[in-house]
Formats: structure tokens, sequence, C-alpha cells
């Protein structure tokens, strides 16, 4: 596993970034997060190079998760892109047909689904 597991999070909601943040830095020592709450920058930043994993809110203004997920996949095909957020599977199945995430974790109440995201981003950065 890398010494650093730099992680770009996006979400157009700022509590969340910060909630967000703070719990995937406390559950892994490798994860460096940064945080980003529009889309595009998001895209530009990802697709630079300066990043091991992308997460992403799906509902978001200008550009939802899976497009932003889309237009990752063109610059870097093999960038682990994970879908955190509260839609359910049926509105995400609808909208990623070609199947482009790494992975989805469900936001919720505690703190579990931050364990589950870390454990998912560890393994797709070994």
């Amino acid at each position: 596993m890398p010494s650093a597991i730099e992680v770009l999070v996006v979400d157009e909601d700022e509590d969340m970034l910060e909630l967000t943040e703070t719990f995937l830095e406390r559950e892994s020592e490798p994860i460096e997060v940064t945080t980003e709450k529009r889309p595009p920058e998001a895209a530009e930043q990802a697709g630079n190079g300066d990043f091991d994993c992308v997460v992403t809110d799906l509902r978001m203004p200008e550009m939802d998760g899976i497009e932003l997920c889309q237009q990752l996949r063109e610059q870097r095909p093999d960038l682990p892109v994970f879908l955190f957020t509260a839609a359910d599977s049926a509105d995400i199945d609808a909208k990623d047909g070609s199947g482009e995430l790494t992975g989805v974790v469900q936001k919720g109440t505690g703190t579990e689904h931050y364990t589950d995201l870390a454990a998912k981003i560890e393994s797709a950065a070994e």
C-alpha cells in the first residue's frame, strides 16, 4: 500500500465535505483528503493526476457524480471513483448504465459507512 493515498472528495454540501474528510482521515492512516465543492474543478484536479482516488456524491449542480466519473474515465481510465451517496440503488443503476464506478457506499446515520468507504479506498489503492 502506498505511504499516502491522496483522495479527492466532491460534494456540494460543505458540512458533508468536512465530515467525510474528518472521518476518512480518522479511519485510515494513509488517507489524505482534499475537498472540492464544484464538480468541474474536481474533474480538472483529478484529471491532472494529483489524486489516487475520487469520492463523489451523486446529486450535485453543474454535473452529477456519474457524469464526473465518466469525464474522469476519459482522462484517467484506471482512477478509482467511488460514489458516496444517500440515493437509492435504483437511481444509481439507472444513471451508471455502463458500470464505470469502482464502487458505491451509502451515506447513513452513524459512522460505519466511513469505515466501509475507507476500506474500499485502501483496497483500490493497493
